[in-house]
This record gives structure tokens, C-alpha cells and sequence, in this order.
């Protein structure tokens, strides 16, 4: 069987924290809050999935964290202790150090040169850089899913490889 990844966006980070003024998002019919979050991961969790926070969330939702009307310090702790889990690479968090290739100088080249078709369609910089991880992991061969609120972001989410069967001799 696949291992699991779950690349993890800013919308939905911002839900599970419970940032003030981001605690919802996503379409009417596909809403993400801190409950449908938290069920999901802890039910990843017991599946032994991998939680990966791209360096894109991690500095936009502590932006939106350090922008909210309150509960800074208290949200921003139980970010900092994320970051912690993943510098650690503490369970279920993959190593932060693992996207490192993504932020070499030929990879920055790369971003450089397909990012400007990307934002003329509206895709954001964090977005191209979350879209890279979530391939990265894929081509490492893991079933990846990044867990978003924004449509636009969820159409870049790598498709996962058919099962080739195996002749039986």
C-alpha cells in the first residue's frame, strides 16, 4: 500500500488553529472548519499518513496570525509547536529539511520561469510552491493530497498513479 501524504495549505491550517477571521473557507458545498480538520487528520493520523507543512503556509498563515484582531500569542504558539513537530521531524510531520531540494538554485530557476504563466491565470507564488511540494512527494512515489480549501489550488494536486498488476508466474 501507498503512503499517505497530506500537503497542508494556509486555508486549512488557518481552520485547524482557529485563526480569528480565517476559521472557515472553502466553497458552500466543500467547507472547511477546525472540526472537519481536526476529525480528519486524527483519523489520517491513525491511518499513519504524513502531514507536511510547505514553507508557503508556514509564512502565510503566520502572517495572517500576526495580523488577526486577537489570540495571537496563543495561536501562534500552537504553530511555533507544528514548526517544532516538523524541524523534528516528530510524527505524523515529514521533515521540514525534506523540501530543501525545492528551494536550490535550479529549482528557484524552474519557479522563476513557469510561475509568471501561473500568475497571469491568478495562481499566487505560495501556491506554485505548494503545488511543487505536493509533486515532490508524489514523484517520490506517495499517494498525495493537498488539503485545501481553494478549488484553484486542489486542481494541482498531483494524480495518483494507476496500480499496475503484477502477471502471477
Amino acid at each position: 500500500m501507498t503512503r499517505r501524504v497530506l500537503v497542508l495549505d494556509t486555508t486549512v491550517l488557518c481552520c485547524w488553529l482557529r485563526v480569528p477571521g480565517k476559521e472557515q473557507s472553502g466553497p458552500a458545498d466543500d467547507r472547511w472548519d477546525h472540526t472537519r480538520i481536526n476529525t480528519l487528520l486524527e483519523s489520517e493520523r491513525q491511518q499513519k499518513s504524513t502531514f507536511v507543512l510547505p514553507m508557503a503556509t508556514l509564512i502565510e498563515t503566520g502572517n495572517h496570525i500576526a495580523q488577526a484582531p486577537s489570540h495571537r500569542f496563543d495561536r501562534a504558539t500552537e504553530l511555533a509547536q507544528y514548526l517544532r513537530e516538523a524541524a523534528d521531524a516528530n510524527s505524523p510531520w515529514a521533515a521540514f529539511t525534506e523540501q530543501s531540494p525545492l528551494w536550490q538554485a535550479d529549482n528557484l530557476r524552474a519557479l522563476a520561469d513557469t510561475w509568471p504563466e501561473l500568475a497571469a491565470g491568478g495562481t499566487s507564488i505560495g501556491d506554485a510552491t505548494i503545488k511543487d511540494v505536493a509533486e515532490y512527494y508524489a514523484r517520490a512515489g506517495y499517494c498525495v493530497e493537498i488539503l485545501t480549501g481553494d478549488r484553484g489550488l486542489k486542481a494541482y494536486q498531483p494524480v495518483r498513479p494507476v496500480a499496475i498488476p503484477r502477471r502471477r508466474r
